[in-house]
């Protein structure tokens, strides 16, 4: 099978990621799409972070009725910070049988050559890119392992519903009626 993997820290999931993980699943070559959940992304302040299990309950919770679907824990047992190589030597070795290919973002497209290793990433899988609004052009742009899809522009960001919960905002529709109960019944981000 072909799988897309779809990294984050999901601090919270919300419907932008699950519309691009649909727009993945229905207009490209993926079989299924596998949520990789980072316990902590070395980009990321790890005090702004649920914690790890919720952030998985939340994604859980969200794809639980898609067929294509599935979240993956891979992160939760490798050395951390998490870095995308590591993880993807990991997951190859594991499933010898898939193939495997990032779904990122066009703004980290561009960032993409300050990861760690990045080059070795480029050898062995296609980067499956989504547009994101005001993003600078990447020297990836053109790169033949990098492959651009269409998608709905959105400029929702979890950092603007944790504030929302934060300010005692709503979240509806935002994220999905699982996962903002989830969030109240576990008190998160207030």
């Amino acid at each position: 099978m072909k799988i897309g993997l779809f990294f984050g820290t999901f601090n919270p999931i919300h419907v932008g990621h699950l519309i691009i993980a649909e727009v993945m699943a229905e207009s490209t070559d993926l079989d299924e799409i596998w949520f990789i959940v980072s316990p902590h992304n070395p980009f990321k302040d790890q005090l702004k972070l649920a914690h790890a299990f919720d952030r998985y309950k939340m994604v859980e919770l969200a794809i639980v009725d898609h067929p294509k679907f599935r979240v993956k824990d891979i992160e939760f047992h490798l050395p951390r910070p998490s870095y995308t190589v590591h993880t993807l030597a990991f997951i190859s070795d594991k499933y010898p049988q898939h193939e495997f290919v990032l779904i990122i973002g066009e703004d980290n497209l561009h960032s993409f050559p300050k990861w760690k290793n990045s080059h070795e990433i480029l050898k062995h899988h296609q980067l499956y890119v989504y547009p994101r609004p005001n993003t600078k052009k990447s020297e990836l742009k053109d790169h033949h392992m990098v492959v651009w899809t269409k998608a709905p522009l959105f400029d929702i960001s979890a950092t603007f519903i944790r504030n929302a919960i934060r300010n005692h905002q709503s979240i509806r529709y935002m994220v999905t009626k699982d996962v903002s109960d989830y969030i109240k019944r576990k008190k998160l981000y207030i």
